[in-house]
């Protein structure tokens, strides 16, 4: 069974930690934007080298950089039987692009997995994370000010796939287990398997 899914959360939902586990047990890539710009600025790579060239200028990278980055990890074969996007899409052009990538090999998105937790959990879990990792810039202001831009950004990412009846929200409250177990059973709920 191929699974071709995108998760999504606050900061602090646990995103991270819960693509490794849900890839591992579905038996798919988990694939993080961030990772592969890292990945390809290292192998000085024609593209990483024009992503780079944004980054050290402080610019976003533009979609059409992004998509063409994301298009390229999707036609490697550990890829061929689905995929666990983190960070991809982010804006309505990226899910276009993604829309067309899938559709040119007669593919689509499954479901986009959004881990939900209160703003107050994000807030906490993310003062905890300073607070052990030494953060001194992870203050109340700044993580009520990057809760305000993920949900004003992710909004429409996230009524997008709500609106093809491809959402699938997961309580992202409770043990890494316990979320991994709820989302792994949603996907097969939605996707109509045992």
């Amino acid at each position: 069974m191929s699974f071709r899914l995108i998760l999504t959360g606050a900061p602090g939902a646990g995103k991270g930690t819960q693509a490794t586990a849900v890839s591992q047990e579905l038996g798919i890539p988990a694939i993080s934007t961030g990772e592969i710009f890292r990945a390809e600025i290292a192998e000085k790579s024609d593209i990483g080298l024009e992503a780079q060239r944004y980054i050290s200028e402080g610019n976003l990278v533009p979609d059409s950089v992004t998509n063409e980055i994301v298009r390229r990890r999707l036609a490697q074969a550990d890829a061929t039987n689905g995929f666990l996007l983190d960070g991809y899409p982010r804006t309505l052009e990226q899910i276009d692009a993604l829309d067309q990538m899938l559709a040119d090999k007669g593919e689509q998105i499954d479901a986009m997995i959004e881990i939900s937790i209160a703003d107050e959990e994000v807030s906490h879990r993310l003062l905890k994370r300073a607070e052990i990792e030494g953060r001194a810039d992870d203050t109340p202001d700044v993580i009520a000010h990057r809760v305000a831009v993920y949900h004003e950004a992710t909004e429409p990412i996230v009524g997008a796939y709500r609106n093809r009846n491809k959402l699938i929200t997961v309580d992202g409250m409770g043990t890494i287990e316990e979320v991994r177990a709820r989302i792994v059973s949603a996907v097969k709920d939605h996707l109509g398997l045992k």
